[in-house]
């Protein structure tokens, strides 16, 4: 009865609490002290006694209601075994508080925590600062000493035994006032110092194994919590217990991949400690017990088992490694070296090659078992180690470069191809922390001079394609390299054209031929008719993917960008329009065959490769500034050119593919905007450097019902921006038209 009672007269009592009346407040009062004792010496079930204890504090919480000394009255109650009277408990002293809370039996006991836990967890739920629920506060504060009182006698009584369970509570109703005290009374840190004689005690059920657990999530979130509430001489008490043989005991088990209960809270728990304890884990690595907890830190990275997957211990202690390594490089800031810094640089060395072991990947078949969340798990792991790598750069240099490029070469040489895989994300995770330009160029010569490249083509040896895929990734990264030893060039080109074909890599693989080229182009100025060659050959593939269609294509432009001669560039750009217009071909003939999501595909990728071919055309950014440059004026920049005939014929194949998929695809409006854009930042005529009468008519064509017509009218706004030259009249009609088609749509809108 009392189960379904409880929770109803909580809820009467929610709904109430401004109406009712001042002279049934006491009557509610005794009745519900009166049943919470009787339950309790009937030994009723916990989740009544608990459903009683939440009412309490909901009348507590009644704004009207005054129970200064709420938890003395509940114990004096439990105690006497029926609701006394709370006028007479107001002024009693200490030594009659103490004198009740000894009397409780066990049963009493749990109830008096229990009610002090929920008391501070819903109290916490209210804001200190407001002044309608500050009175909530100062009402808990009254009870604190009481509180200490019930609290001391829960957590000393003699271990193991029955006393467990009470011993139990009492930790947890010691963890609850501290995180309540802490948040509510951050202001007047004084009031903090009578829980704090409470933490050697605390201490002690860490050597219990059945309190262990619970014990250690104590210590762990007050440490993560409130650090400050801990002295340093209860941190000493700490380090007794995390350098002991129960301690190694529990790490042994991590080790072996025994992810039991204690063992895992015990990680977390050194973890917590190492946190606030950096400064002296670095200062100190002379002391017995540092070199112990040190050890204890680097073996929670050699756990068994996949990071996020099967071990939810790495990702945080990385963490811990990389705060402890920006720590050391804030400390050397000022070049001065301390005598401890060796051993803690030694440490941070240990920890890297930890970290090279735990991100390899798992056989291919492990990883096509794994769910989203696992893959998504492992991956931040990774990123994390990322993170630690580029710090431990920092305070390591070009001998971390080295060892990893030598750790490399041996996975090559003694094809073991996941830590191969492994070591090249870490070469890549660097990249971006290499100062000099050339600084490690010596290094990378070894390694992309190997057999690196010619072995990742290899099939007869396996290699999975995730370790081609980082391969891949690599060259991204160090273009700069390829443009400084372009003798590097030619096998690390075939490997790219050679992965394309995979359909794995083959986005990876046609956005690095696509840097490279953006980097080397004059270095493969002499080699466009072999790109192109390639490129041709690709495209006997079926599978080839629009993103690595656009990619490659680019590349060539890229290429053809910087051939001297605007001659010699016509034959190579009539090739890469032959290569588009045979996907126009394509979408054409879909169309006509009733086939509208073929269509659009074929579609879309011409306009995606005319996108990718006007913007690689362009002159690039780095390009030298000639200060005394003057541009053609704009009459001169439209007109008939070599480039004419080319112009007509990309603006034929916008066209017939606008034709074919129709005016009401939005995707293709604004695929023919970006063509016309790649022409707008040029100075000197090209291909893409449209007359404004077509870019004019497309514009003006459009309608209220034009998909992306906000799109198509900005481009007009940036064609005007970026064409308009002083003592033109080009410009000046275009603006013209542009304008009288705007107030055309506004009238339109009624």
């Amino acid at each position: 009865m009392y189960s379904v009672t409880a929770p109803v007269l909580r809820a009467n009592l929610e709904y109430y609490r401004d109406s009712l009346k001042e002279e049934d407040t006491g009557s509610l009062l005794h009745r519900l002290l009166y049943w919470l004792a009787q339950r309790t010496n009937a030994y009723e079930g916990a989740l009544v006694i608990k459903k009683l204890c939440i009412a309490l504090v909901a009348y507590f919480l009644r704004p009207s209601i005054s129970w200064d000394r709420c938890l003395l009255h509940l114990i004096c109650c439990l105690s006497e075994g029926d609701a006394v009277n709370y006028e007479q408990l107001k002024s009693a002293s200490r030594q009659e508080a103490s004198q009740a809370v000894q009397s409780l039996g066990k049963p009493q006991l749990l109830t008096a925590l229990w009610f002090a836990i929920i008391l501070v967890e819903e109290v916490g739920k209210t804001n200190p600062a407001n002044i309608r629920t500050h009175k909530y506060h100062e009402r808990v504060h009254g009870s604190l000493d009481d509180a200490l009182q019930l609290m001391q006698i829960a957590i000393t009584l003699p271990l193991p035994g029955s006393n467990a369970k009470i011993t139990e509570q009492g930790v947890k109703c010691f963890q609850s006032w501290v995180i309540y005290a802490h948040g509510a009374w951050i202001d007047k840190s004084m009031q903090l110092t009578p829980l704090q004689k409470l933490i050697p005690h605390i201490a002690q059920p860490l050597w219990d194994h059945d309190l262990f657990e619970i014990a250690a999530d104590c210590w762990t979130e007050l440490l993560n919590t409130c650090p400050p509430f801990f002295t340093p001489e209860n941190l000493v008490q700490l380090v007794g217990f995390l350098t002991s043989q129960r301690a190694n005991n529990l790490m042994s088990l991590l080790i072996k991949g025994d992810y039991e209960a204690d063992a895992v809270a015990f990680s977390r728990l050194l973890l917590a400690y190492s946190d606030v304890s950096i400064q002296d884990l670095a200062k100190h690595p002379e002391s017995p017990s540092v070199q112990i907890l040190m050890r204890f830190l680097i073996q929670l990275l050699a756990y068994e088992g996949f990071a996020g997957v099967e071990d939810d211990i790495c990702t945080p202690t990385v963490e811990f490694w990389q705060a402890y390594t920006e720590y050391l490089i804030d400390s050397t800031a000022e070049n001065q070296m301390e005598p401890w810094m060796n051993d803690a640089r030694q440490y941070v060395v240990e920890v890297v090659e930890q970290c090279w072991r735990k991100i390899r990947m798992p056989p291919q078949e492990v990883y096509a078992e794994w769910n989203s969340d696992a893959k998504g798990e492992f991956k931040v792991f990774r990123t994390d180690v990322v993170d630690l790598l580029q710090s431990a750069y920092v305070l390591l240099g070009t001998s971390l470069f080295d060892r990893f490029t030598n750790l490399a070469l041996e996975a090559l040489q003694n094809h073991a191809w996941l830590h191969l895989e492994a070591t090249l994300f870490c070469l890549n995770a660097l990249a971006e922390s290499i100062s000099g330009d050339d600084v490690v160029d010596a290094t990378l010569s070894a390694l992309f001079g190997s057999e690196l490249f010619p072995s990742m083509m290899n099939d007869t040896l396996g290699i999975p394609y995730s370790t081609q895929q980082t391969a891949v990734t690599i060259i991204t990264s160090f273009t700069a390299f390829f443009e400084r030893h372009t003798q590097y060039l030619p096998a690390m080109l075939t490997f790219l054209f050679n992965s394309v074909r995979t359909s794995a890599l083959a986005g990876v693989a046609a956005k690095a031929i696509q840097s490279t080229c953006d980097s080397c182009r004059h270095s493969l100025v002499w080699e466009v008719s072999t790109f192109l060659q390639q490129y041709d050959n690709l495209l006997l593939w079926e599978d080839l993917e629009t993103v690595a269609k656009e990619r490659i294509i680019g590349a060539i432009a890229a290429i053809v960008q910087a051939i001297p001669s605007e001659k010699d560039k016509l034959e190579s750009i009539s090739k890469l329009l032959d290569f588009v217009e045979q996907d126009v071909q394509a979408c054409l003939e879909l169309a006509k065959n009733d086939a509208p999501v073929g269509a659009e595909e074929k579609g879309l990728c011409a306009l995606s490769c005319l996108i990718s071919m006007g913007k690689y055309l362009e002159e690039p950014d780095d390009k030298t500034i000639d200060l005394e440059f003057k541009p053609p004026g704009q009459d001169e920049l439209y007109m008939p050119t070599i480039w004419t005939p080319f112009q007509q014929r990309i603006a034929h194949n916008m066209n017939a593919v606008g034709k074919a998929l129709g005016p009401d695809n939005g995707a293709v409006v604004e695929a023919i905007c970006q063509v016309f854009r790649t022409g707008f930042k040029e100075n000197f005529p090209g291909p893409f450097v449209f007359g404004p009468n077509f870019i004019e008519d497309y514009i003006t064509s459009t309608n209220l019902h034009t998909p992306r017509l906000d799109y198509a009218l900005s481009t007009a706004g940036a064609m005007l921006s970026a064409h308009s030259r002083a003592g033109t009249t080009m410009i000046n009609r275009s603006a013209t038209r542009f304008l009288i088609h705007l107030f055309q749509l506004i009238a339109e809108m009624g």
